[in-house]
């Protein structure tokens, strides 16, 4: 089951409850929300740019709820006036908040700290299209994009993939075994602790990926798939919007 569909049906059997409506006087409407939904705070819930409709954000998955609790609207939320979609604004600044929580010392990085851009990509070592783009970082590189690389192993924890992606973080040249492991090669480490498989898996699940490579833009767009390097570089040149 997907994120949104889990957030949608967590609003639904909340719906199913007894409506109380917010009047003057009484506690903010988000408080009234909060209490029916299961998990979420008065904090997590705002207003959004609807009188009377507040937005829930669960990681990257963002759905809409009336003031009174009765009504949920899953789907994107556009400004037809700026020609913006406002859901997809919220979802980016959401991304790249979780995102400004990793530190570089805890990514695969190829490419120099001064590349003209900088991509984010969650990476399955076991996954085809993962082995291709790899297989091309220096062309990345030479069109001046940088590559930061964070786990996301597929299958989950306990499985091959994730044994794979723990040996090659505990290598004494990470970057070098990833390449090689990506080539299918074996990789053979010994333990070396804590890793960090763990929480890029959970943080690629709260931006919502669904396959691999999921590749992060510096302005928290996510591209789902491979993205040959001419054509990365062509849309990284293009505004943004």
């Amino acid at each position: 089951m997907s994120c949104k569909a889990s957030l949608v049906i967590a609003l639904l059997a909340a719906a199913a409850c007894p409506v109380v409506h917010a009047e003057e006087g009484r506690p903010d409407p988000r408080a009234e929300i909060a209490r029916k939904i299961q998990g979420v705070k008065a904090e997590d819930l705002r207003p959004s740019p609807i009188a009377g409709i507040y937005e829930l954000a669960r990681g990257a998955d963002v759905a809409y709820v009336s003031s009174d609790g009765r009504y949920i609207i899953a789907g994107d939320l556009y400004d037809l006036d700026k020609d913006a979609n406002l859901t997809e604004v919220r979802r980016r600044s959401v991304r790249l908040g979780l995102l400004g929580g990793v530190p570089e010392s805890q990514m695969l990085i190829f490419g120099p700290k001064d590349a003209r851009y900088t991509i984010t990509v969650f990476t399955d070592i076991d996954c085809g299209y993962c082995r291709k783009l790899h297989s091309e970082i220096a062309e990345y590189n030479r069109l001046g994009i940088r590559v930061r690389y964070l786990f996301y192993p597929r299958s989950g924890p306990g499985t091959s993939s994730w044994a794979k992606a723990e040996g090659v973080w505990c290598s004494p040249n990470r970057n070098e075994a990833l390449t090689r492991a990506k080539r299918g090669e074996n990789v053979e480490s010994t333990r070396c602790g804590s890793t960090p498989v763990a929480e890029h898996y959970a943080l690629g699940r709260e931006f919502g990926v669904r396959g691999t490579p999921a590749i992060v833009l510096a302005d928290g767009e996510l591209l789902p798939g491979y993205v040959p390097p001419a054509l990365l570089a062509q849309r990284l040149r293009e505004p943004r919007r």
